[in-house]
């Protein structure tokens, strides 16, 4: 009996549903994760060189394709993983594919064509679990059907040029990002693995915090520790460890607890909510990331003024996604008001002051913007002692 708990696993195994008992993200998914942390790299690198409301753009479109590509491959990983030999190589061949589309930042039809092939893994490795897991048909059919039809329109968009290669791409998201919604309704009551699922999110949003860390090193680096840039980089420090705080211990947090509370439920869009509210809360602390680098290298008013809203309205944009994570989970907008909720025209309206109007000087509406963030921590910790917002540990 002892020899045959002892041997190992079979190298090919077939898939199976797994949403049931204690997972944690596996190192294979780890490695997965660093591909992404050079995505956000080349994103921000390309910005930086762009600092205009047309390179705002392109970088917020290409960050939701890569945070996309991202969150299919978790979903399915999320019910499917079997960690054998298969999976193992697709997984390794869509690691390679997203090294592909940050090489590929800057030349749309390089990034296009390494998206397509994470897509067409993703298919085969759908294929294969609905051979295999005939309880989650309704489910892979929905996901298939999806990632066909997205897959078909970047196939497309590789020869078309413009616009209209961009209009393919955007149909191509809608038509995969319908998938999980459908499924929910329509996917005969396949549940998501509520315990994986918020520490694959923490992860990813621990790779956007780190894009803010390295933003802070490389701006002191640049600027030969100067004391008006080194202030600059402790403001901005203090702002990402608020976010950090906000997302780790109250918003995501509270997320967290709905999924655990609710998430197995089929009827409930709280999983759904969960996803998609992490987009503008990512995106949000990317475009911050940029914003913060730039105003350390230029800490007084000469800051351009697309970085001043990369850097105030990213913020604004992390608040407003976390908002969403806590309303939507909840079902009620109410629970995300007034925290973190107000938060958001108060970090608009400096930015209005700082740029439009010009009556506050860029290094006060920096720190203002700051303070807010800190003054959202010490909101929601009062909530959270109070009982008014209920969190999972983290």
């Amino acid at each position: 009996m002892a020899d045959h708990e002892d041997r190992p696993a079979p190298l090919i195994r077939p898939p199976e549903l797994r949403v049931e008992g204690e997972r944690s993200a596996s190192r294979l998914e780890l490695f997965f994760d660093l591909a992404y942390l050079l995505v956000m790299a080349e994103l921000a690198t390309d910005l930086a060189k762009d600092l205009t409301w047309a390179g705002a753009a392109r970088f917020a479109g290409l960050f939701v394709v890569t945070w996309w590509s991202w969150v299919t491959v978790t979903l399915y990983a999320n019910r499917f993983d079997t960690n054998d030999v298969i999976y193992r190589l697709a997984k390794l061949a869509g690691t390679a594919a997203v090294i592909g589309m940050a090489a590929g930042i800057g030349t749309a039809a390089v990034f296009a064509g390494c998206y397509l092939a994470t897509r067409v893994l993703l298919f085969l490795l759908y294929l294969r679990a609905w051979r295999h897991v005939a309880d989650a048909r309704a489910t892979i059919r929905i996901y298939l059907a999806g990632i066909a039809a997205g897959a078909a329109l970047w196939a497309v968009s590789l020869a078309v040029d413009g616009t209209a290669r961009y209009v393919l791409w955007t149909a191509g998201l809608l038509a995969e990002a319908a998938a999980p919604i459908l499924a929910t309704r329509f996917g005969g009551g396949v549940p998501l693995h509520v315990d994986h699922l918020p520490e694959r999110f923490g992860l990813f949003v621990m790779l956007v915090l780190g894009e803010s860390i390295m933003s802070i090193a490389t701006g002191i680096h640049e600027t030969e520790w100067r004391a008006a840039p080194v202030a600059a980089a402790g403001i901005a420090f203090v702002a990402v460890s608020a976010a950090w705080w906000n997302y780790f211990d109250l918003g995501g947090a509270a997320g967290k607890r709905r999924l655990e509370d609710e998430g197995d439920d089929q009827e409930s869009w709280v999983p759904d909510a969960y996803i998609y509210g992490h987009l503008p809360l990512t995106l949000g602390l990317a475009i911050f990331a940029v914003g913060a680098e730039q105003y350390i290298v230029h800490p007084a008013d000469e800051l351009p003024d697309a970085a001043r809203w990369a850097l105030h309205g990213g913020m604004a944009l992390f608040l407003a996604g976390t908002a969403a994570v806590v309303a939507g989970t909840s079902g009620r907008w109410r629970a995300a008001w007034p925290w973190p909720s107000l938060a958001v025209p108060a970090v608009i309206a400096i930015a209005v002051a700082d740029d439009v109007v010009d009556a506050v000087p860029t290094p006060l509406a920096v720190a203002l913007t700051g303070l807010i963030v800190v003054l959202t921590v010490l909101g929601g910790l009062w909530r959270q002692r109070r009982g008014r917002l209920q969190t999972a540990e983290t």
